[in-house]
């Protein structure tokens, strides 16, 4: 039995005991993108509905992959960089267009052109889970979370009248550090990967992570790794300044555990001691 096999097996099982929940939906995990990837939709939907729509959210994110990772040979991504024929995909230029938006919003600090090569991975993985968000609730799906690392993004509700609860873990251990309740965000952390500081080429050490939050995941992924790459002082003005502009909040962890949020954090989290993740 495959991994598909065994999740579309414990989705079945999950809708037909859903019949005597108060709530109904489904979950389910997959591999794509080199991470186990979660989307679980509490919207009461028949099986004959949520089954054919997770078949196509994990379709949609497998083309997501196979186009935009610069490591696959025969991706989009990997094919530009070697100076071949691409195909004129319009969600391709619209995600080089939005990188190029992004790398003057943040003065170069989030920049998907390094030395000749093009990787938009601080972009790409937020901008799928929006783009999935969005046709999920188009589809009549509005009530769902979609978790793929330590990226995230929930709409509606996770039981009747309840908002999602959604823990901030620190990239480096896993501790949750903050809880955040919302019924319509996106939220992604920067600092489980290594994040190059695009003006010296090195790897950027100076921060332990870098969470923001806001109604785009895209933007806010692109956000925190722009913040990331900057550094603690740059890192914070940058954050303070994002704030209030826009309705972007930001936490900022240094490498000693010290927390530093801007003010608007505080209308979605409570303050959690240190749990074991």
């Amino acid at each position: 039995m495959t991994t598909s096999d065994i999740a579309e097996s414990a989705t079945t099982s999950h809708i037909a005991e859903s019949a005597m929940m108060t709530f109904p939906g489904s979950t389910r995990v997959e591999m794509v993108m080199g991470m186990p990837v979660s989307v679980d939709i509490r919207t009461a939907l028949p099986a004959r509905e949520l089954i054919p729509l997770l078949d196509n959210a994990f379709a949609w994110l497998r083309w997501v992959d196979d186009t935009f990772s610069p490591t696959k040979e025969d991706s989009q991504i990997g094919r530009l960089n070697r100076g071949q024929t691409i195909r004129q995909i319009p969600e391709l230029v619209e995600v080089l267009h939005r990188c190029d938006e992004l790398s003057e919003a943040t003065g170069g600090w989030f920049e998907a052109r390094i030395n000749g090569v093009i990787d938009p991975s601080g972009y790409i993985k937020g901008w799928a889970l929006e783009r999935l968000s969005r046709a999920l609730s188009n589809a009549g799906a509005g009530d769902h979370r979609i978790t793929a690392g330590n990226d995230i993004r929930v709409r509606g509700s996770a039981a009747p009248g309840e908002r999602w609860r959604v823990g901030v873990r620190d990239p480096r251990d896993g501790t949750v550090r903050k809880v955040v309740f919302a019924h319509d965000l996106g939220l992604a952390t920067s600092g489980g990967a290594p994040i190059v500081n695009p003006h010296t080429g090195e790897v950027q050490s100076g921060l332990g992570s870098v969470t923001v939050i806001g109604p785009d995941l895209g933007l806010a992924d692109a956000y925190a790794t722009a913040i990331y790459a900057m550094g603690p002082l740059p890192g914070r003005r940058f954050a303070t300044d994002l704030a209030r502009s826009g309705p972007y909040e930001t936490m900022i962890v240094t490498h000693d555990g010290q927390e530093l949020t801007t003010p608007g954090f505080a209308r979605y989290s409570t303050a959690q001691t240190r749990l074991a993740g």
